[in-house]
């Protein structure tokens, strides 16, 4: 009997538009994201603290030194994509981080140089982060439809957003009792289970698309190939790939600037790093509930009713909203709020909405375009949108006219999250209309 195309279990069929032969695969999907986020949510309010405890004056340092090592980072990924199967490093990085994770536990615990052991931690996460995340939505892009990720994405995105009430959950938990260190460790397992997750994926996966019930049926995704610095030219050649990019870009600016204020507010609660940790947490904790929410009962559905393009939209919508908001009313709990329903808005529908404007591009794009758009033009925004906010403040702009001005950033950001789904669809009808540096 082929076992890969069973029907997918009562319970799942009710909540995911999933298909038979795909439960299988979707549920690894979503156990490798449950885990991978868990695992940096239990890392992000340690990232916080630090970042504050080093100075706010100093985060554009801090931003700017993140870009430099995603751009420095651009030819070895590179290499490592055409170099490997996908089976091959997919693990190899994630190893790579835990070994980093447990090489910090061990300079916070002995307290070596704990004030450059911050500012190193500060962006090695902020790295970690969009690599691994990057990683895994490549991995998404390249195994899963366009038709399949619009039913799909959101139920895998909820996995990310379970980890994430998790991650937050632990630190909120333990942070005071533990220490900040020694929730590296409890981070440090659970990066390891998203390893052994995305193994069995790709078992899955494989098994899935030779139609056999077993992984050993079935050959592994070959080597990507290509140059190893291929993806910038793939950015710089492609409206499309350069839409999506500047996306991301607007998403980095206004995400930072909301970023800038809530630190300023936090600092002035707590001068104790394990309550502010708390605090932090706290605040991830309120955004996950919220997110996993809207992710298991509305984001496969709204993407599929009114497609990518729309969905994407929605995010700099609630930015455009929640910025007039602040310069309206610039106090503690709009911030909350609005940082609440931002990242909610993200996570739960803009973000898997955009990982579906991958779907339609080639293997190498996947992969290496993504990886520019995603960590280099991200981290290169979180810089340059650093500075300009310090530069604003320093011109003597408070925050509420600084949020006034990015209104109507984000309302061009929203006309272009439109184009990019019209783009999408027409790529979707006519794949072979594409250009073949756009396939």
């Amino acid at each position: 009997m082929n076992t890969s195309l069973q029907p997918a279990p009562a319970w799942l069929a009710r909540i995911a538009a999933v298909k038979p032969g795909e439960a299988r695969a979707l549920l690894w999907s979503f156990a490798y994201f449950f885990f991978l986020l868990a695992a940096y949510y239990v890392l992000r309010p340690v990232r916080d603290e630090m970042g504050l405890a080093g100075g706010i004056r100093n985060l554009p340092w801090l931003f700017t030194a993140t870009f430099f090592v995603m751009l420095a980072a651009v030819p070895l990924f590179g290499a490592l994509v055409a170099r490997l199967p996908r089976h091959r490093f997919i693990p190899l990085v994630y190893h790579f981080f835990a070994l980093n994770i447990l090489a910090f536990w061990l300079m916070l615990t002995f307290k070596v140089a704990l004030a450059d052991t911050a500012r190193v931690f500060f962006v090695w996460i902020s790295v970690f982060n969009l690599f691994a995340v990057s990683v895994f939505w490549s991995f998404m892009a390249d195994l899963y439809r366009s038709d399949q990720g619009k039913r799909l994405f959101g139920f895998i995105a909820a996995g990310g957003s379970a980890g994430a009430l998790l991650g937050p959950l632990l630190a909120v938990t333990l942070a005071e009792s533990l220490g900040r260190a020694n929730l590296l460790l409890i981070a440090l397992v659970l990066l390891e289970a998203a390893v052994l997750c995305a193994m069995r994926l790709e078992t899955a996966a494989t098994a899935l698309k030779a139609g056999n019930t077993t992984a050993t049926a079935a050959r592994p995704e070959p080597e990507i190939g290509g140059g190893w610095i291929a993806g910038l030219g793939m950015v710089l050649r492609s409206p499309y790939l350069a839409g999506i990019a500047l996306w991301v870009a607007l998403l980095s600016l206004a995400g930072t600037f909301l970023y800038f204020q809530q630190l300023g507010i936090v600092a002035t609660l707590s001068g104790d790093p394990n309550r502010r940790t708390a605090i932090f947490a706290r605040i991830d904790l309120a955004v996950s509930l919220l997110t996993i929410l809207v992710q298991f009962l509305a984001t496969g559905r709204l993407i599929r009713r009114f497609g990518a393009g729309p969905a994407a939209a929605f995010l700099p919508l609630v930015f455009a909203a929640g910025f007039l908001a602040l310069a309206l009313t610039p106090v503690l709990w709009v911030v909350i709020a609005f940082q609440a329903l931002q990242r909610a808005a993200n996570f739960a529908i803009s973000n898997p909405a955009r990982e579906v404007l991958f779907t339609v591009l080639a293997r190498e794009e996947k992969y290496k375009a993504k990886y520019v758009i995603d960590n280099v033009v991200f981290r290169g925004g979180d810089a340059v949108s650093g500075w300009l906010y310090h530069a604003l403040r320093g011109l003597g702009l408070e925050p509420s006219a600084i949020s006034l001005a990015t209104v109507p950033v984000a309302a061009g950001w929203l006309v272009l999250a439109l184009l990019l789904g019209r783009e999408h669809e027409r790529r979707t009808r006519s794949p072979t209309a594409n250009t073949p540096a756009e396939k």
